[in-house]
């Protein structure tokens, strides 16, 4: 697809800009064949104006009055894609992405959304160097029956709140099924993709029971999935741990390696549990399953857990390594592989997770540390991006809802196979960073910006 990006340019000088007019590059009116003085319509987001266009030698821009502006919420300097289309005599310009974010510290100039602060910037300038706007706006914002949405844009070297038409795409960065599930939440997502189009991805949380369920569908991905049930009952548990050495428990819905319990068998007829807490693991003998059993049902009431058999993972300095796979859609809509990072549990933890005191490596630093062959090394390595793949993909025919990007959790056992751990459809944007201006734009939010684009048509 041919690009025109144009600088949007805001000026009430001129004796022919009324609110009406627009002035666009001599260039970019005759490359699209915009008609000079007949009224079309331009498009912004779910905003409509009918305009008429004046050309004129000016380089890449878009030049409009204050008040169709501040009407539509274009500001001075945006950088947007621009086509035009004969059939329907439309100008479009963006596209506007809209990000759902948790909360606003409306009290905080230098960060107004916490710690995702710094990650909204960068989405911002990836939109400039890709041509569009994005907007961010917490739940409080989200309405049923909505034709505009106030929300938070970053112009001028500082953060403001105004009206802007609804996004052509929406990103769903809300952290909490709480905030998720609100009624307000789930009606302006089902009302603004009805009522205008609008693309909206990463929709949802997944729960481990759902992600299991799905893909155990796909035959060509039981590989991949441990024996996993949501876990009901004593028979189902003497079962599982009669055919595996070590299960684990995982709360449904949780993150960050809260509260998972780890059940392993001792010789003899007894059992050892591990509980995850935030000082490390504590550690609980049972005479026998039963007992186990017993301790554990006041938990089973207040929560779903997933049962799922243990893996004899590959270990760094002893202790358990996984992987996290960034997977995302880009600029054709295609699932690729952004990064994959090894993840090495803390000393007092059996979870890798950075929460718990895990830390970072490469994949290649990680496998590094065990005794495997360098050509096994290879072909594991091979192994973990295949498995990325065909998981995002699984969960993308699976499951009936709209991801744009996922991290898959991977773990290699010592015979050096491949398996699924669980899967995220919202991947940590934390940077606890210092706000630097000089910060590259990191590949993940390239591709969030590319693949809202290719969404919008842009």
């Amino acid at each position: 697809m041919t690009r025109t990006k144009v600088g949007i340019s805001i000026q009430g000088t001129s004796i022919y800009l009324d609110d009406r007019t627009v002035v666009l590059s001599e260039a970019i009116a005759k490359k699209w064949k915009v008609p000079s003085n007949q009224t079309i319509t331009m498009r912004f987001g779910s905003a409509k104006q009918d305009v008429k266009v004046v050309s004129a030698a000016t380089s890449n821009s878009l030049r409009v009055n204050p008040t169709l502006a501040s009407k539509i919420g274009l500001y001075q300097g945006a950088r947007l894609n621009l086509h035009y289309r004969q059939n329907t005599s439309t100008l479009s310009i963006g596209p506007l992405i809209g990000v759902m974010i948790s909360r606003v510290y409306a009290g905080s100039k230098d960060r107004p959304f916490g710690a995702i602060t710094a990650f909204c910037k960068e989405m911002t300038d990836a939109c400039e160097q890709f041509g569009a706007m994005v907007i961010f706006f917490p739940p409080n914002d989200m309405h049923a029956n909505a034709q505009t949405v106030n929300a938070y844009s970053y112009s001028n070297g500082s953060w403001s709140k105004k009206t802007f038409p609804i996004p052509n795409v929406i990103y769903n960065r809300l952290t909490s099924r709480r905030f998720e599930n609100r009624t307000n939440v789930q009606q302006f997502m089902k009302d603004v993709k009805a009522r205008y189009a609008t693309e909206i991805f990463n929709e949802k949380y997944l729960d481990k029971t759902e992600v299991f369920q799905a893909l155990r569908k796909d035959n060509s991905l039981h590989g991949y999935l441990p024996e996993s049930y949501l876990f009901k009952n004593y028979q189902m548990l003497k079962t599982m741990a009669a055919r595996h050495p070590v299960l684990f428990l995982k709360p449904i819905t949780g993150s960050l390696g809260k509260g998972i319990i780890r059940i392993r068998k001792e010789p003899g007829a007894g059992y050892v549990c591990h509980f995850t807490n935030l000082a490390g693991a504590r550690k609980q003998s049972f005479p026998s399953l039963t007992a186990v059993f017993q301790a554990l049902s006041g938990k089973l009431k207040a929560q779903r857990y997933q049962l799922q058999q243990g893996l004899d993972l590959i270990t760094a300095d002893g202790n358990p390594v996984d992987f996290r796979a960034l997977v995302q859609r880009g600029a054709t809509g295609q699932w690729a592989i952004t990064s994959i990072v090894g993840r090495i549990a803390g000393t007092q933890h059996f979870v890798s997770n950075l929460a718990r005191g895990g830390s970072l490596t490469t994949v290649s630093g990680a496998l590094a540390k065990t005794s495997f062959a360098s050509a096994t090394r290879v072909s594991i390595t091979a192994r973990l991006r295949k498995a990325s793949l065909d998981i995002a993909k699984g969960i993308e025919t699976q499951i009936p809802n709209h991801f744009g990007e996922l991290g898959i959790d991977l773990a290699v056992d010592k015979t050096g196979k491949v398996w699924l751990l669980e899967v995220n459809s919202k991947p940590s944007k934390d940077d606890n960073t210092p706000l630097n201006n000089e910060r590259k734009i990191r590949p993940s939010v390239k591709q969030i910006v590319q693949y809202a684009r290719y969404l919008a048509n842009f």
